[in-house]
């Protein structure tokens, strides 16, 4: 039951208790009838404060109503920042874990390409190194050729040299004599 049904049901409880009086008395006096309006005038004033604290109740009641949606409603808010802020971390977290497998694996590429470049310098150096070898072989061996044929044709040429020196000298000496 209500504030507000009570409060009816006290002011129709002394209205019929009033009449009930009034039916006992039939002649009543003036005093007894201004006795009566006093009593119903303080029953009126029970009655109206009994209604101002039902509505004072109602009050407060819709403002806890009022306080308990309010909270509610900061709850919800709450709630859902945090989720929000737990997604966002989350999805930081997951950029990060692809930026540094991105950045590991960009490493690894630039090691594997260093390392391929310095074996292709190293191949290269190699191959280089080894056609100057064969070369500088092949310079020295068309050398000691070059200077064995060299040296006979020297060999040769001073050969006729003394032959045409000695023809020429064996014909002077005839000539002499």
């Amino acid at each position: 039951m209500s504030q507000k049904e009570g409060v009816q049901k006290v002011s129709e409880q002394q209205v019929a208790e009033l009449r009930e009086e009034v039916r006992e008395r039939a002649a009543p006096t003036l005093s007894d009838i201004l006795a009566r309006a006093e009593s119903a005038y303080a029953a009126y004033l029970e009655a109206q404060k009994e209604v101002a604290r039902a509505y004072r109740g109602s009050e407060i009641e819709a403002e806890k109503a009022y306080k308990d949606s309010e909270q509610r409603a900061k709850n919800a808010r709450d709630g859902s920042i945090r989720q929000a802020m737990k997604v966002r971390d989350e999805i930081i977290e997951k950029a990060l874990r692809a930026r540094g497998e991105a950045i590991a694996h960009a490493e690894q590429s630039y090691r594997k390409a260093i390392e391929q470049a310095e074996k292709a310098y190293k191949d290269s150096e190699q191959q280089a190194s080894n056609g100057c070898d064969e070369s500088i072989r092949q310079a020295l061996g068309n050398y000691e050729v070059a200077i064995i044929q060299a040296w006979k044709k020297r060999e040769k040429n001073i050969a006729q040299a003394w032959k045409i020196y000695a023809k020429e000298t064996e014909k002077e000496t005839e000539s002499r004599d």
